[in-house]
């Protein structure tokens, strides 16, 4: 389930009715920009960028930065909460990269992540987030660059003492059964999850 839609089913039938006419096929109205919006986009753009970074060249202590104190990554494989828990997962999957991706003398391939496009609503210091993401390795023949695996952020960010930060992140994966954002556009979702908090 999308983070969307668990906000959706938190707001009761006005979120509910809100979202449904989000997601019909009417042409969807482009959301009004404030004057700040290029710059709160800017410095949400670099944070995912840190992110990606981080996770990449294994600099944990940047990465659980990139979360609020209190913020919330969601895998496949479950739900963490803190910045000391999302540590735990992440390091425990980055020393499992051998099981999954490998050079071919059999060490650990290295892997890159990449943000294809994103769309992000910013409401004052509330932001939610919709990016296409690509993972890929060197595990092809010759230790050649390899497409992996894709999916979906789906994010809510918080501006904390004045800093963009992630409070939510959903890590879909496209090709996984109930861990995909569904045949709709997933950003008329992320835009009445967005609609219904400024309606609340």
């Amino acid at each position: 389930m999308t983070i969307w839609k668990n906000a959706k089913l938190a707001l009761g039938a006005a979120g509910l009715a809100l979202a449904a006419s989000a997601a019909s096929p009417a042409m969807a109205e482009q959301p009004t920009y404030h004057p700040g919006y290029a710059d709160d986009r800017a410095e949400i753009e670099d944070l995912m960028a840190r992110y990606l970074f981080a996770i990449d060249f294994h600099d944990w202590d940047a990465y659980v930065a990139t979360f609020a104190p209190d913020g919330t990554i969601e895998f496949a494989n479950g739900s963490f909460t803190g910045r000391e828990a999302i540590r735990e997962a992440v390091t425990s999957f980055a020393a499992r990269i051998g099981e999954f991706y490998t050079t071919e003398d059999g060490s650990p391939a290295k892997l890159r992540h990449v943000i294809l496009q994103s769309t992000i609503r910013v409401e004052g210091d509330k932001a939610w987030a919709t990016s296409l993401w690509v993972e890929m390795a060197n595990d092809g023949p010759g230790d050649s660059l390899k497409m992996g695996t894709f999916g979906t952020y789906e994010d809510q960010l918080e501006r904390i003492d004045g800093q963009w930060l992630l409070t939510y992140r959903n890590v879909l994966n496209d090709f996984i059964p109930g861990r995909n954002p569904g045949p709709e556009n997933p950003v008329r979702a992320m835009d009445a999850a967005a609609q219904a908090w400024q309606d609340r």
